[in-house]
């Protein structure tokens, strides 16, 4: 008997990776969730583990465990943290934290993920970026992996067409998870303001974006890839390329 097919997804215990988690599973989808906490919610066709994905050693025997127990078929590196600050303000070592979770953890579960992902012939690799790739306040290293992640999405997508993977990256723009409206209370005068500044004139959804990484996640979808999809609202209009 086979390994069971699965979609890895890290980051969804809450927030966009679980409304990524929960649309997988209503498609009737298997999902293993990796995440610093376990799930305060559960599915039958749901496996959760934990791990600090910026701890390198973690990273490595996550993705090792889970490779060797199932075929994955599909991942979702969402996993992610914002730590503001300015230019003037940033660390290092929130600087390394960023590198670490963005960039080292998509590196390592890629790798980890390939072999299944070659093997069943419709690989699939979806990325979370963010709007703030293209420029935002107070993000200095959050804006810059995000858009280092999206330079890895195309060139991933290069190297890896070939073996009938595609890789593309959806970029968030203000979305209503716990962490946004703790921040951003619903009717703080900063709250208002970044609704004006959007073009639908609302906060988008985790589910808005969980519709997003289903349409490159379908295993129908083999001639998308190396793309970026905005789920911002419309709040990229006049910045982003054509």
């Amino acid at each position: 008997m086979g390994k069971q097919e699965i979609t890895l997804v890290t980051g969804g215990s809450a927030g966009i990776g679980r409304a990524i988690c929960e649309a997988l599973l209503a498609q009737g989808r298997s999902v293993v969730n990796v995440d610093y906490r376990l799930p305060e919610w559960s599915h039958p066709a749901l496996t959760s583990l934990q791990a600090d994905l910026t701890d390198e050693a973690q990273t490595r025997e996550r993705g090792a465990e889970i490779a060797e127990r199932f075929a994955i078929t599909a991942l979702v590196n969402n996993a992610g943290a914002t730590r503001p600050g300015t230019i003037d303000t940033q660390t290092v070592a929130d600087l390394d934290y960023v590198v670490a979770l963005h960039f080292r953890a998509t590196m390592l579960l890629t790798q980890a993920a390939l072999p299944g992902l070659r093997a069943c012939g419709h690989g699939r690799i979806v990325n979370i970026a963010s709007r703030a790739a293209l420029g935002k306040t107070e993000r200095i290293a959050y804006s810059a992996t995000k858009a280092g992640l999206v330079g890895m999405t195309r060139t991933m997508a290069m190297e890896l067409g070939g073996d009938g993977i595609t890789v593309n990256a959806v970029a968030p723009g203000p979305i209503a998870t716990e962490l946004f409206m703790k921040s951003n209370p619903p009717d703080a005068p900063r709250t208002r303001k970044i609704i004006d500044s959007i073009v639908v004139k609302r906060i988008g959804q985790p589910d808005d974006v969980a519709r997003a990484a289903l349409f490159f996640l379908s295993p129908d979808n083999g001639f998308v890839t190396g793309q970026v999809l905005y789920v911002c609202g419309g709040t990229t209009l006049g910045l982003a390329p054509v």
